[in-house]
């Protein structure tokens, strides 16, 4: 491959500024290095796990095609969806071919875009560590770093299986439907190869009553639990047997996504007639919003009795692009974080469950103005409450360190859940975990420079963030 050989990073990246501070952190984060990672929440495919010989395919489809960080930056810069793969829906369904190595040709020339950006960090780290790329991306090196990864990928050193085990994974934990067959989890369960991959159960599509198809939604779970669902009382049947399916096959915890931290207790009556109008198709104003808020507290209750911990975030309007919505569908990068309120919201669900030490409710925010103001506070006062670590627009080294600094000092360390890495492309998994490691360190390093921690104090810290709390909040 002759083309411009780009820098290394060097190894005091994200340390500083000045060396002391540099030195401290970098002999915090030797400490923790070797320590394997604990993913408790992705959205790669347990699929690539389900055999021995799984293929990634192309570096598009690995990198590009299942990334809405790449897909937002480039259709900002007024590059088109169709040239990265994207296919237009016609008449409810998706339909086009791809031609991926041009989407790589196109996503290479602009690379430079995502400069200073965690993205652009994290696939120059996949590009660099996994892949052994030694040169820049760019439109000249495009077509020999992909002929480069294309090969890689054929060897059996890249199938998922075998980088698994090379990025020092641990567990990591999918995100499942309701109403997953998890053929892929009892697939990896009954295999020889002896790595822990969990579903993680997510019932939005059949408790959220706008979901598009939610009645279809509904069908497949009662096919799925035989239990027919006329109405509230059969759907929480229902729901509770597929939460009994999913720790059966190694599940830990739930997560939910709402708009907003909204939560309110129905009588059963209401939940009952609210249920029944949905399967009509008769909704009523407010009947999701209301159904919502109280079934967040039904899971709530859940948890409490069968051990899950339960995942909830907030704080994003989906599909804002009401154009990009209708040529190409959900989820293509146009998800918009709102303004939020926790302390009044949550009242209902933390007033019924938050003292139970049974319940573990971990909760991530797109609003960080309310870090300081109403999440830690509240995290730092009820037994179930843990904050999540920074998320989607956040998680970068800047954002662990607004994190940090509202949240340690208000709610102290350990009412905090760990890293979460959220990764879509697995390839970025050791490059996230390497970032919050080293962003981590250089802030304990802060701590200890400036006497609010002692070394060892600071150690153990270090070890807790990069390992520790993760795997005990997730009892993994």
């Amino acid at each position: 491959m002759a083309a411009t050989r780009q820098l290394q990073p060097g190894a005091d990246r994200y340390f500083g500024p000045g060396r002391d501070r540099a030195r401290v952190a970098r002999k915090l984060f030797e400490s923790v290095v070797a320590l394997p990672l604990v993913c408790p929440h992705t959205h790669v495919d347990a699929n690539m796990f389900s055999v021995s010989n799984y293929s990634f395919g192309t570096p598009a489809a690995l990198f590009i095609v299942p990334d809405h960080y790449v897909y937002r930056m480039l259709y900002s810069q007024g590059v088109p969806m169709q040239e990265l793969g994207v296919p237009e829906r016609t008449e409810g369904t998706e339909s086009g071919r791809r031609d991926d190595r041009r989407i790589w040709q196109t996503f290479a020339e602009q690379f430079h875009l995502f400069r200073g950006t965690p993205t652009g960090q994290w696939i120059g780290y996949a590009l660099r560590e996994v892949f052994g790329v030694e040169e820049k991306l760019n439109g000249h090196s495009a077509q020999q770093i992909y002929d480069h990864i294309s090969a890689a990928l054929m060897r059996p050193e890249f199938q998922p299986r075998a980088l698994y085990e090379k990025f020092n994974i641990e567990v990591l934990c999918t995100t499942d439907a309701a109403t997953d067959s998890l053929e892929h989890h009892a697939a990896i369960a009954a295999s020889d190869w002896g790595q822990a991959v969990r579903p993680t159960f997510r019932p939005d599509s059949v408790v959220n009553l706008e979901t598009p198809g939610w009645r279809e939604h509904v069908a497949r779970l009662s096919a799925a639990t035989g239990i027919d669902i006329v109405g509230y009382e059969s759907l929480i049947l229902a729901l509770e047997d597929r939460r009994t399916f999913f720790r059966q096959l190694g599940a830990t915890a739930t997560d939910h996504a709402c708009a907003t931290a909204f939560t309110a207790e129905l009588s059963m009556a209401d939940a009952e007639a609210i249920v029944r109008r949905a399967l009509k198709n008769e909704l009523e104003t407010d009947d999701a919003t209301r159904f919502t808020g109280h079934m967040l507290i039904e899971m709530a209750r859940m948890s409490r009795e069968d051990g899950l911990v339960m995942q909830l975030h907030v704080g994003a309007l989906r599909d804002h692009n009401s154009l990009v919505f209708d040529r190409f569908g959900r989820d293509k990068g146009a998800d918009i974080p709102i303004a939020g309120e926790y302390t009044r919201n949550l009242r209902p669900l933390l007033n019924k469950h938050g003292n139970d030490p049974r319940l573990t409710l971990v909760l991530f925010t797109l609003d960080e103005s309310t870090h300081g103001r109403e999440l830690a506070p509240l995290a730092g006062h009820y037994p179930a409450l843990k904050l999540g670590a920074p998320w989607w627009f956040f998680d970068s080294a800047g954002g662990v360190y607004r994190y940090l600094d509202c949240v340690v000092g208000i709610a102290g360390l350990y009412n905090t859940a760990g890293f979460n890495d959220d990764a879509r492309t697995f390839c970025s998994i050791p490059a996230r975990h390497d970032m919050w490691r080293r962003v981590t360190a250089n802030w304990l390093a802060g701590l200890v420079l400036t006497d609010q921690a002692e070394w060892d104090e600071a150690v153990e810290m270090m070890r807790d963030m990069a390992y520790g709390l993760a795997k005990a909040t997730y009892r993994l």
